[in-house]
């Protein structure tokens, strides 16, 4: 492996640990904000994005635990999305890209983001069902504005297991015939 590309998965490597550890503290702070809002709703205002749905709450209790378990859950599946990212990058030998723990670690990638983007437009259609009960969802919407692209994105990465995973059977049968 030249030395430019060994740059390059050793700068990917920290930039998918950076990412993760964003996404792990934004998951935290939601979580945190979740309890908050619970036991003392006073403080949500000086809490992490100010998430305050303390409205929502006192109008519907399953309203607000139904859209803060869509936040919830699409904030840690992409940190776990990251972690799986970092995984792969720990694991992937340029030598020998094509085995199967790569190829798992792929199709893996593809249906952690699908299951984002399912999610996320599937919490965007109960937030726009919600504004028509006059509940207010404008807060968010940017937890779930990128559902459409994490589906195509879930589709490219898709296609790139495949071609992992008939590049490993090409690679066990190049290695029999040897």
């Amino acid at each position: 492996m030249s030395t430019q590309n060994n740059f390059v998965f050793k700068a990917l490597r920290v930039i998918a640990w950076v990412i993760f550890v964003g996404l792990s503290i934004e998951a935290g702070g939601l979580l945190v904000n979740f309890l908050f809002s619970i036991f003392k709703p006073e403080f949500v205002g000086n809490l992490y994005q100010k998430l305050d749905l303390s409205e929502m709450y006192q109008r519907s209790k399953w309203a607000f635990y139904g859209m803060y378990s869509f936040v919830l859950t699409i904030a840690t599946l992409k940190a776990i999305l990251f972690y799986l990212v970092i995984l792969l990058l720990d694991k992937l030998d340029l030598s020998n890209p094509f085995n199967s723990y790569v190829s798992t670690k792929i199709s893996q990638l593809s249906e952690q983001t699908f299951c984002i983007g399912l999610i996320s437009y599937i919490a965007r259609q109960v937030a726009k069902n919600m504004e028509h009960h006059q509940f207010d969802t404008d807060r968010l919407n940017a937890f779930w504005e990128d559902s459409q692209a994490f589906i195509l994105m879930a589709a490219v990465i898709y296609v790139i297991a495949q071609i992992f995973k008939r590049g490993v059977e090409l690679q066990n049968e190049n290695d029999l015939t040897i």
